[in-house]
């Protein structure tokens, strides 16, 4: 997954034309982690768990069988993404926090009010974040608070989240961190800030009245 391709709402990045540069952590060195991220494990337990609410919500969304079969075929990635998304989180947060960036709850509500608008009401907001970027009900505002982290700190660089500049950060927060990835979810491209191979969007472009842009 290119950077440019994040799952829910606000980047867009361009083509870096450069080599990957690439870490990875195994079993040994890591029992029991799906990636070490700043000297924190996320756990194997921790990403199950994440994917869980993700299947629970898309079962409950489609009780038929047979569509359900279909959603789980759409989705078999779902837990490389999930984790992708996992790590990618905590390096957005480490760079917005190496400019002094904070995000309140009411910026958080805000930007939530501007797409219920245009969703008509809050489960279909929630259905369609479930549906389109894989991210569970309980976790919209989370998703949220992260693209409202990414405008502040594209703000306060004086460029946009399409740029070099925005990623160049991003890139910087992720080596920071020594981001390790178990080679069994891939291996995670420090200029890029993306695991290797993912498919799964992590941010899709919307302004905020809700408009959602090209990318």
């Amino acid at each position: 997954m290119h950077r440019r391709r994040r799952t829910a709402l606000v980047l867009s990045a361009v083509i870096v034309a450069a080599a990957p540069l690439l870490t990875a952590c195994g079993d040994d060195a890591h029992p029991g982690a799906a990636a070490v991220v700043g000297g924190q494990r996320i756990t194997v337990a921790q990403l199950e768990s994440r994917v869980n609410e993700v299947r629970r919500a898309q079962k409950a969304a489609v009780p038929d069988q047979a569509q359900y079969e279909q959603v789980l075929a759409s989705t078999s990635s779902l837990t490389r993404d999930t984790l992708h998304n996992m790590v990618l989180d905590r390096v957005l947060h480490r760079a917005a926090r190496d400019q002094g960036i904070t995000v309140t709850r009411k910026e958080v509500q805000q930007m939530r009010g501007g797409l219920l608008q245009q969703a008509g009401s809050a489960e279909a907001l929630e259905t369609a974040w479930l549906q389109k970027y894989g991210v569970a009900p309980e976790r919209l505002d989370d998703n949220l608070r992260l693209q409202v982290e990414a405008q502040k700190l594209a703000q306060k660089l004086g460029t946009n989240t399409t740029e070099p500049a925005f990623w160049k950060a991003l890139s910087a927060a992720s080596e920071e961190l020594h981001v390790d990835l178990n080679p069994r979810y891939g291996s995670w491209d420090v200029q890029k800030s993306s695991r290797v191979d993912a498919k799964t969007p992590w941010v899709r472009e919307v302004t905020t009245n809700g408009t959602q842009l090209t990318a």
